[in-house]
């Protein structure tokens, strides 16, 4: 472990040295951040996940530079070019694009202008120029590097080829490089414009057609579109400072004095400039912007898809859940409060009164035969239709609308297909419609994140660094939960700390073969699963009416004898303790202080005690759109309507009120004040009243404002 890197991580993240060390040891260990965060409070500090998370993101990234260092250094040794100032300079950079300054005049490169130059023997008249001596005169010196048959055939040749090894040193000096990319990040401009020939299709991009602004200003959703309307043909794109500007700081730098030598140093700087230096940072820059916007547009989608998977669960409840149709019908199924598929049917209540009818006493008949408890309908194609035929049977059960974005995903997937292998993907589809009425995180996980729709640009961005983001999320939201192993499915159990995909299935294979797991302890027995395993897992994995009072809870099993000596202190058993708040009041926590165990994990104890398997979720609250508004076109400007949020962006909230396309509300309408980051005000799932600004039917655009005010 590196001290250096130890401390660079505390000063960025202002925390203490030792926290960062222990985070770092715990992690190089094979500790999972949630536990970590969980069950290691006392060596920590009671680090929390993003802290964590953030400490071993940055190692990794100093990793990687100590990676590239070494393979530089590597590089230059074999090729026998490493001097002890070289490695000392190697040895002190500390960002990638210091280090990649140090290294790019030594870089193998392609055959450039300056290489054939220096072919041609003028690197030393190169070197004359660039001293900017007084007393030399470059045409005269030129004319001793005359030689015709390397090329040079009159004194100008030579200027003009020491000027190209001059362009490419300034390109290459690392403190011009420094100055020129502190130029493009202060005074930069990110520059759209349209094709000539874009063509059909370019309309989409019409914001930026002509489109200009500070570049560390850009947001990254207007970044990521002006790349991708790049990527797709229709925009040129450029990003440059202002050139005067840089030209003159390069002069500025490289020019010292006022002669002759210096006037073609003067010439080589203009071309390095504009043939080299800039197009060369023009690229870095772009990068930097596309990685910064990826990286932002990562955290939204990451930041909603928490709230999506946190959002409150019905429980266990027998479901009757319906993914309406309009010609095909509609599919619905009967689930039982474990959510296995009890029966499974179609009505036909948006077509002739007979099948409206009879789609009527086929629902009562199910809801009476099964003992429903509530009903959840999809809001695809005719969901509101449907939810209205259902609250008009009056069946005196919640009726409740279902976000069903990657239902279709799921019932096509290979997961649905082992789940339900004598069902179509219909049926499939509605079991999923119902699950995530009673647990959205346990449904949820059986989907790539990709396809629920709550980000921005998602597709655009880094791929490898989004689905690292989401499992990374997915992973804290089903161990803040905890999961129920003698009832979770594979994918589930698969994102619990320290298990995966592999021991995940091991599990159900086991449970399957066994019968319900009665203890914690008997996960030993589960085959790989050892204990390592086991101490990374135990405490996030629940089991109901097991035979430790205690497995149910989020109680670490290591820590299952500090409570049995609790109560023995009070000469009452584990259940009294969990049961007599009175009891638990007269613990002293500082009496079970120990080096290993401190007041955090004391105090969690305690909070499990009188909770034992709290559900950190909201409590459940039903909710329905306005009666009678089905389609956009009834809406109308000034309306006040109760919707979802269903997507939080950098530039506003989408917003569903029951009419089959989401309204916007800009980021400018989410308040009656300056809202710079839309997540301060709303959330994704979370229940809002909006007021219609603006309805375009033929271009299906709904404005919405969550302001209290009139005033636009």
């Amino acid at each position: 472990m590196n001290d250096a890197y130890l401390s660079v991580i505390a000063r960025e993240l202002e925390t203490k040295p030792h926290q960062v060390k222990a985070a770092a040891a715990l992690l190089a260990d094979g500790a999972t951040v949630p536990f970590i965060a969980r069950y290691r409070k006392e060596l920590t500090g009671s680090l929390d996940e993003v802290a964590i998370g953030a400490i071993r993101d940055r190692l990794r990234e100093l990793e990687l530079l100590d990676a590239r260092r070494e393979s530089i250094i590597g590089s230059l040794d074999e090729r026998g070019m490493l001097t002890d100032t070289l490695r000392e300079a190697v040895g002190a950079a500390r960002t990638l694009s210091e280090l990649e300054d140090i290294y790019l005049p030594y870089r193998p490169k392609r055959r450039t202008r300056a290489i054939i130059a220096r072919e041609k023997g003028l690197e030393p008249l190169s070197d004359l120029i660039f001293a900017q001596e007084d007393r030399r005169d470059p045409l005269q010196e030129a004319e001793r590097f005359i030689d015709p048959e390397k090329g040079v055939d009159a004194a100008q040749d030579a200027l003009a080829g020491a000027r190209d090894i001059i362009a490419e040193r300034v390109a290459e000096d690392a403190q011009v490089r420094a100055a020129v990319r502190g130029l493009f990040a202060g005074e930069g401009t990110i520059r759209s414009e349209v094709h000539d020939d874009a063509g059909e299709g370019s309309a989409t991009y019409r914001d930026y057609f002509y489109w200009e602004e500070p570049a560390c200003n850009a947001p990254s959703h207007r970044v990521l579109a002006m790349f991708r309307g790049t990527k797709e043909g229709f925009l040129s794109l450029a990003v440059r400072p202002p050139e005067g500007k840089a030209l003159a700081l390069v002069e500025k730098l490289v020019c010292k004095g006022r002669n002759a030598c210096t006037e073609q140093v003067r010439q080589a700087s203009a071309d390095s400039c504009k043939r080299l230096l800039m197009p060369s940072l023009e690229n870095e820059i772009r990068a930097m912007l596309k990685a910064r916007a990826d990286e932002d547009a990562i955290l939204v989608f990451a930041r909603n898809l928490k709230e999506l998977l946190m959002a409150s669960p019905l429980g266990r409840a027998r479901v009757l859940a319906v993914d309406p149709g309009f010609r095909t019908g509609c599919k619905v199924v009967c689930l039982d409060s474990q959510g296995a598929l009890l029966h499974h049917d179609v009505i036909f209540p948006t077509q002739s009164p007979a099948r409206v009818r009879e789609a009527g006493e086929i629902l009562r008949n199910m809801v009476e035969r099964f003992v429903i408890e509530a009903i959840a309908i999809g809001n695809g194609t005719a969901g509101r239709e449907t939810e209205g035929f259902v609250r008009g049977l009056d069946l005196k059960i919640p009726v409740i609308m279902v976000n069903e974005s990657g239902a279709s995903v799921y019932s096509a997937s290979d997961i649905a297909r082992r789940e339900f292998p004598d069902h179509d993907v219909t049926v499939r589809g509605a079991v999923s419609i119902g699950r995530r009425l009673m647990d959205p995180l346990a449904e949820l996980v059986k989907i790539d994140p990709k396809s629920i729709g709550v980000g921005q640009y998602q597709h655009d961005v880094d791929q490898t660094r989004l689905r690292d983001k989401l499992d990374e999320v997915v992973e804290s939201c089903v161990n803040a939960v905890g999961v129920e192993v003698n009832t979770a499915s594979t994918e589930l159990l698969a994102y619990v700390s320290g298990l995966g995909k592999t021991l995940a299935g091991n599990i159900v294979a086991f449970r399957n073969e066994n019968g319900p797991f009665r203890s914690r302890g008997q996960l030993k027995k589960v085959p790989r699963l050892g204990a390592r395993a086991f101490e990374l897992s135990a405490g996030f994995l629940r089991i109901r009416d097991g035979s430790h009072p205690l497995d149910a809870s989020a109680v670490h099993p290591e820590r299952y004898g500090l409570v049995e000596q609790m109560a023995g202190n009070l000469g009452c058993s584990v259940p009294d303790l969990m049961k007599d708040a009175g009891l638990r009041s007269r613990i002293d926590l500082k009496r079970y202080e120990s080096e290993t165990v401190g007041l955090p994990t004391l105090k969690d104890i305690l909070a499990e005690l009188a909770r034992p398997g709290r559900d950190p979720r909201e409590r459940f609250e039903a909710f329905s759109f306005a009666e009678g508004i089905n389609t956009i076109e009834d809406l109308t400007v000034g309306m006040e309507l109760p919707g979802i949020v269903t997507n939080v962006t950098n530039f506003g909230a989408f917003v569903d009120v029951g009419v089959h396309q989401d309204g916007l509300v800009h980021i400018s309408q989410l308040a009656d004040r300056f809202v710079k980051d839309p997540s301060e005000v709303v959330k994704v799932n979370r229940k809002v009243t909006v007021r219609v600004l603006e309805v375009d039917v033929k271009r299906r655009r709904i404005s919405l404002t969550l302001r209290k005010s009139q005033e636009p």
